[in-house]
């Protein structure tokens, strides 16, 4: 019973002992994994205060026990130790957002202590930026163990695969069916060798026996039932032999074992900008698998803090005025195409176009008397008909439809009297005849010449008659002349409590300004088309920060006077032309001005060749 007992437990007690071990995975070493920012030059971190920043080993408050040599020379006992070396750690980084992009540049490092054959580290690096998390594709160390595991795993399934028998044939006894077919059903047995098709009923021995029964008798049914449950067990014998699965999605998947040094991976990230992100954190997340199982979580180390820069940065946000005239009469018209019926000059209201058209009108006077700017004086009604038919018929007919206009306003538009609406008439629309013509490509020019005679001349009606010999009068009549019967509104109105007719003032540029917030929002292609009329420092800045480099350097260079950021803006113009000496003299001009664009600097990549030149260069 004891050795029964003990054979019994004893899987259990190493399983568990395993497991205790893989749980303690990063317990028994001290070292982590950890994340960098990659440096030129091995220089030290510096925290705010302007101190070095060194990652080293703490040293506990407890007495320090070091150990002793005898001196050879002296014969005295002499304290020493070995001092371990101490890796410079660098954790912030200021990159530049060019437009609209950042790239993000890290070293993941992993120590040699960590990596086990038995192990797949799983590390996956997490950005975090504006209270938003998400992770990055994950890195994959993956021990030559569990590597030949998977592959064991993968190479079992693969033979079982193998064994599922796709051929029906392969569960008949050919030899026998054939020998039945050939004694009682030779005409089927002919088609082995024969096309020919043979009808089920001829197909029938003198026993009563078909074929469908004589292939049942000699089909091996255990043998197609056990091929049958092993196609339906391919998922569950995936899960039993591959325990430890490929996973997709890795930027690394590096097979190592101890002993094969430590690992040091330079992730590269590339990510969109967006307004208002000024620092971008990175963690890691890990996790320790053992056969495709997790064993234990991987203690997060320090994150790194990634600083934007940005060339909206330096936007000029003063604001610009715009010189403006106002009047204390003001004066604004619109036309509606109504449909009135032929020689009518009754308002189809049903129709779906007037419907459209008097809705329209009613909103202008809504508009209007929405404003507390500004008081309406007057309407004026014009009615207006096409050159077709006599001038004086048009002239009754316009006077009619301006009429009927005036009434439905009168009916339907709260807050109005005869007193405030007037109608006039045009019997027929000659101006706007003779503007639509001449800009019509349809119109031959000998056309338009006739137009614009008859326009002028005194009796109208020879004139239009005359029209019938124009080869485009089908045209003029199907296209132009229902565009010639208008109803013009024109509204009166004054500014209340304004004395002067004219006064002269200023105010913000909205549209300027919108232009600008653009800018300063990473909003390159809105910023770039609002300001670019503008010419001056901002529309530079906007066409600079969305690649027009020569448009903006044109600006600037055209510019009479520049202050301290449109001549550090030159400078990085000049420095993404390749020409350094010449940056580095406007970069030097635009500190004579503003001692703070020297910090400025660190932060563009465009001038770190300028600051090399110059001995500034912080990294």
């Amino acid at each position: 019973m004891k050795i029964f007992l003990t054979a019994a437990f004893l899987p259990v007690l190493l399983y568990s002992c395993s497991s205790m071990r893989s749980h303690s995975y990063f317990s028994d070493v001290q070292e982590r994994v950890e994340l960098s920012v990659p440096m030129e030059k091995p220089l030290p971190e510096r925290n705010d205060a302007g101190d070095v920043v060194v990652d080293s080993a703490e040293v506990s408050g407890g007495p320090v026990i070091m150990n002793a040599i005898r001196d050879s020379g002296t014969g005295e006992m002499t304290a020493t130790d070995i001092i371990a070396a101490s890796r410079i750690v660098a954790r912030f980084r200021n990159v530049a957002e060019r437009l609209g992009r950042i790239t993000l540049t890290f070293d993941v490092i992993v120590p040699e202590a960590l990596i086990s054959s038995d192990f797949q580290l799983r590390i996956s690096p997490v950005i975090e930026a504006k209270d938003s998390e998400y992770p990055l594709d994950p890195i994959f160390i993956t021990g030559k163990n569990y590597r030949r595991k998977q592959l064991r795993g993968y190479e079992r399934y693969r033979n079982f695969l193998e064994s599922i028998v796709t051929d029906s044939s392969a569960f008949i006894r050919i030899e026998l069916l054939e020998t039945f077919l050939k004694r009682h059903f030779p005409e089927t047995f002919a088609m082995k060798n024969d096309s020919s098709i043979v009808p089920e009923p001829m197909a029938e021995n003198l026993f009563g026996v078909n074929q469908a029964e004589a292939l049942s008798h000699y089909t091996m049914r255990v043998r197609k039932r056990r091929n049958a449950m092993k196609m339906e067990s391919r998922d569950r014998m995936f899960g039993k032999y591959v325990r430890a699965p490929f996973v997709g999605g890795a930027v690394l998947d590096t097979v190592m074992s101890a002993g094969s040094g430590s690992l040091m991976y330079r992730y590269t990230h590339e990510m969109q900008s967006s307004p208002g992100l000024r620092k971008v954190y990175v963690g890691l997340e890990g996790s320790v698998f053992r056969n495709g199982e997790k064993v234990d979580e991987m203690p997060a180390p320090e994150s790194l803090t990634f600083y934007i820069s940005s060339l909206s940065s330096l936007a000029d946000d003063t604001p610009r005025y715009v010189f403006r005239v106002v009047e204390r009469v003001v004066t604004d018209n619109t036309n509606a195409f109504l449909d009135f019926g032929p020689g009518s000059a009754e308002i189809d209201t049903l129709s779906e176009g007037n419907a459209a058209e008097l809705k329209r009108i009613r909103k202008c006077f809504d508009d209007i008397y929405s404003r507390k700017d500004l008081v309406l004086d007057s309407i004026v009604v014009t009615a207006s008909c096409s050159p077709e038919g006599s001038w004086t018929y048009n002239r009754r007919l316009a006077e009619s439809r301006a009429a009927a206009v005036k009434s439905y306003v009168l009916d339907n538009v709260r807050g109005l009297d005869d007193r405030y609406v007037r109608s006039m008439s045009v019997p027929e629309n000659w101006d706007r005849l003779s503007r639509m013509a001449s800009n019509d490509s349809m119109i031959c020019p000998e056309s338009v010449e006739a137009i614009l005679a008859a326009a002028v001349s005194e009796d109208r009606d020879e004139a239009e008659r005359k029209f019938a010999a124009l080869p485009e009068y089908r045209y003029l009549r199907e296209k132009i002349y229902p565009r010639l019967r208008t109803v013009n509104f024109n509204f009166h109105m004054h500014r209340p409590g304004m004395q002067k007719d004219t006064v002269h003032t200023t105010e913000i540029d909205t549209v300027y300004m919108r232009g600008v917030a653009a800018l300063k929002n990473l909003n390159y292609r809105e910023a770039a088309a609002v300001l670019r009329p503008y010419g001056d420092y901002n529309s530079a800045l906007a066409m600079a920060s969305s690649g027009y480099d020569e448009y903006a350097f044109s600006i600037l260079a055209a510019m009479e006077e520049r202050d301290a950021r449109a001549d550090y803006l030159y400078a990085i113009l000049l420095s993404r032309r390749g020409d350094f000496g010449k940056a580095a003299a406007f970069y030097e001009k635009s500190m004579e001005k503003d001692p703070s664009l020297r910090h400025r600097a660190n932060l563009d990549p465009e001038m770190s060749e300028v600051l090399r030149l110059r001995g500034e260069c912080e990294y």
